[in-house]
């Protein structure tokens, strides 16, 4: 089904409100920076603010929401014969190239990684993000996958993207993304799966 009007409306806002705070937490810090001056920036009040994220901390995160989503439809989809890894290794892949084309990238996650309070979320968002990936691991058509092994597919390809994260980030975006990261995933790759 198409999506409507609003549903598209909806998101450009939540995507520009995403933009504007990230660039003036990028320019006074994650703290320092009020919600009323982040609605102000984007011509709106903080009660519409509010509106399309419920804290601060959400705005940062707008990309990862998304992308969690699409990531469990595109594993659904993937071909049934295709091995598990491979079919995380080629979904996280697109996701993560993504993510990374915009020029915000490296800031969003210099931001994350000095903000304890956004490390947090990261971590509580990681794990129901993993839970749902591990799901549609087992639910592809033709998945034949115990809930261990699914897990376990999960958290390597987690790890995976957090060290080509990692080293992309001490890089400062320098670096080849798709690189590091097929190198994770090629010294993970198990031997069976």
């Amino acid at each position: 089904m198409p999506e409507g009007l609003r549903e598209r409306t909806r998101r450009a806002v939540r995507a520009e409100l995403a933009a504007i705070a990230l660039d003036l937490f990028a320019e006074r810090g994650f703290e320092d920076t009020t919600v009323e001056e982040i609605a102000r920036a984007a011509g709106l009040t903080k009660r519409s603010f509010f509106r399309y994220f419920p804290a601060k901390e959400d705005a940062v995160f707008e990309g990862i929401d998304v992308t969690g989503d699409q990531v469990v439809r595109d594993l659904l989809a993937r071909p049934a014969d295709e091995a598990p890894w491979q079919s995380l290794r080629a979904v996280l892949s697109e996701s993560e190239r993504q993510i990374h084309a915009s020029g915000q990238a490296v800031a969003g996650l210099k931001l994350i990684e000095s903000t304890p309070s956004l490390r947090a979320r990261v971590h509580e968002k990681r794990s129901r993000w993993r839970q749902q990936v591990s799901r549609a691991l087992r639910d592809r058509p033709g998945a034949d996958l115990d809930a261990f092994t699914a897990d376990l597919l999960t958290n390597a390809a987690t790890a995976a993207l957090d060290t080509a994260s990692q080293a992309w980030l001490r890089s400062d975006g320098t670096a080849d993304r798709a690189a590091l990261l097929d190198r994770a995933f090629d010294l993970l790759q198990p031997t069976t799966a």
